[in-house]
């Protein structure tokens, strides 16, 4: 652990999407907070879901927002939800295309599941909104 090393070619473009999506802010807080007990761990991430999953060609950042949203919804992450309903300022998607997915995820995934995502959506705008001076 802690052994420095080359990233990968892979490595850098995943950290560049990732930056894109998430933001340098929310980035370099990760990065600081990142140890070497964890940073193998950042370093997959950044290698594997951003730079192999996130810079595919095929499908733009606004789909591959919305998928995310309806996966992590589904599967309970709030975290990552909200995370990502943040990063949707960065992709593309629309307030109207996460009630889509999250519409999807009622009918998929079951209503308890779409209606925290529904309400963790609703908190996130609401701060979005007060940082930009939004109504």
């Amino acid at each position: 652990m802690g052994e420095l090393h080359q990233p990968s070619r892979r490595y850098r473009e995943g950290l560049a999407v990732r930056r894109s999506v998430l933001g340098d802010a929310h980035v370099d807080r990760a990065e600081r907070a990142s140890t070497d007990f964890d940073r193998p761990f950042q370093e997959l991430i950044t290698e594997t879901a951003w730079g192999n999953l996130w810079a595919r060609p095929g499908w733009t950042k606004r789909e591959r927002s919305m998928v995310t949203l309806a996966l992590l919804a589904a599967l309970g992450h709030d975290e990552e939800v909200a995370m990502h309903v943040r990063a949707t300022a960065n992709t593309g998607a629309t307030r109207e295309d996460i009630c889509e997915a999250f519409l999807h995820v009622a009918v998929y995934a079951g209503v308890p599941a779409a209606n925290q995502a529904i309400k963790i959506a609703k908190q996130v705008f609401a701060e979005m909104d007060a940082e930009s001076g939004a109504k």
